[in-house]
């Protein structure tokens, strides 16, 4: 006799957002760091992102340092460049992830391989057939050793441009480590450094690619065990493995088999309801954090990187504009989002003035309903020390601007 469907179980954004903040590791007191304890988190959070701007600090050090006491540098560079415990490739981004996890990366690496083949964008880097130019800047690689973009010389027709304007052994490059040729060996001033894959990563290199039906379990369990509670769309975007309908299939059958719950999740300001799937023993995971902290979230923090996730469980709408034109931000380049208990009660636009050891806090801008009282300045002057030191700033300054509207 089939399993009757169980009723969807109603669900707060509250406790929906104590669940993800548990299980992404903001509930807890920071942990010790060391390059083991990186390893840890990153496998914890499923993958942490590596980004270029570095007007406060890196992404993937300011999200480490948010969640390790005494995070230094040196601790993701060892695993991403001695102990190979992590490796860097792609999710919806550029992303430090573990190495126990490169078989189901070969499924992506085949996708990546005809990339060339069906995108007007790739073709148009190669200024041409782009078949010889991989197949030369692969052999150089091959005979030569690790190799950045820039010890490729581009040809004298091309002019040095932006950074989407790359000179076609760069593209090639990026072409061959993404679909798995190549391999990052480290960054110099963060630039990437490749070599064959199976001299960097020579086990994972050669163990067989998962098969499709593991791939799938893989990429959304994996999912919802760092979500706890999810819309199969959002399980699907996780990784970026697998396509929202493979996520519906494969929640409708883990709730069929009592390894998911059906929930209704209450949008944070409408109400609306969303219909979800969870963890059975979600409601363990519904930790309340510490309301006597407050935390600076990078942009692109796990927690707030699915805008619209954010935005339904919080309540919070918070745009990166750090590409919109000046003229236009509302708020500012780099602005951190502050969390507070389970709440995101504001933002702060900080830079790091590297010339003088200062870190410069434009804000604070609290949402609507949050009081600065004396405690919640403390607060935040305390979250303040601790970013100032976690960058390396001597001193910070706090500075009222306001802007545009208030949030």
């Amino acid at each position: 006799m089939a399993r009757a469907m169980a009723s969807p179980q109603p669900v707060t954004a509250r406790d929906a957002r104590r669940v993800l903040l548990h299980l992404q590791r903001l509930s807890h007191e920071p942990m010790r760091s060391s390059a083991a304890a990186v390893t840890a988190l990153v496998s914890q959070l499923g993958y942490v992102q590596i980004d270029s701007i570095n007007a406060l600090e890196r992404a993937h050090h300011l999200i480490l340092a948010t969640r390790l006491e005494g995070y230094r540098h040196a601790h993701l560079a060892h695993t991403l460049e001695q102990s190979r415990t992590l490796f860097e490739h792609w999710t919806h981004d550029a992303c430090a992830i573990p190495t126990a996890w490169y078989p189901h990366w070969k499924h992506r690496f085949a996708r990546y391989g005809v990339r060339v083949q069906s995108s007007a964008w790739w073709k148009s880097q190669f200024k041409g057939d782009p078949a010889p130019t991989i197949r030369r800047t692969l052999a150089r690689v091959r005979r030569e050793g690790p190799l950045r973009a820039r010890d490729f010389e581009p040809p004298e027709s091309h002019s040095s441009g932006g950074w989407w304007e790359w000179h076609p052994e760069k593209a090639a490059l990026e072409h061959l480590w993404r679909s798995g040729k190549l391999a990052v060996v480290k960054r110099e001033r963060f630039e990437k450094v490749y070599d064959l894959a199976e001299r960097v990563l020579p086990a994972s290199h050669h163990a067989p690619k998962s098969s499709g039906r593991a791939h799938l379990e893989w990429a959304c369990r994996e999912a919802i065990d760092r979500l706890g509670i999810a819309t199969a769309t959002e399980l699907a975007r996780f990784f970026h493995s697998v396509s929202p309908a493979e996520a519906r299939a494969w929640c409708a059958k883990a709730v069929k088999r009592a390894e998911l719950v059906p929930v209704v999740v209450a949008d944070a300001r409408s109400g609306r309801p969303v219909a979800c799937v969870a963890l059975p023993h979600f409601k363990e995971l519904a930790v309340a954090p510490q309301p006597d902290r407050i935390v600076p979230l990078c942009p692109f923090d796990p927690v707030i990187r699915e805008r619209a996730r954010a935005e339904r469980l919080f309540g919070f709408e918070y745009r990166f504009e750090a590409f919109t034109p000046a003229a236009k931000r509302i708020y500012g380049y780099y602005t951190l989002p502050l969390l507070e208990g389970d709440e995101l009660i504001g933002r702060i636009d900080p830079k790091f003035d590297r010339a003088n050891g200062t870190m410069t806090v434009r804000g604070p801008w609290w949402v609507d309903g949050v009081r600065e009282s004396r405690q919640r300045t403390m607060r935040l002057a305390a979250a303040l020390d601790r970013l100032a030191s976690q960058i390396g700033a001597a001193k910070w300054t706090l500075t009222d601007r306001l802007p545009k509207h208030r949030a």
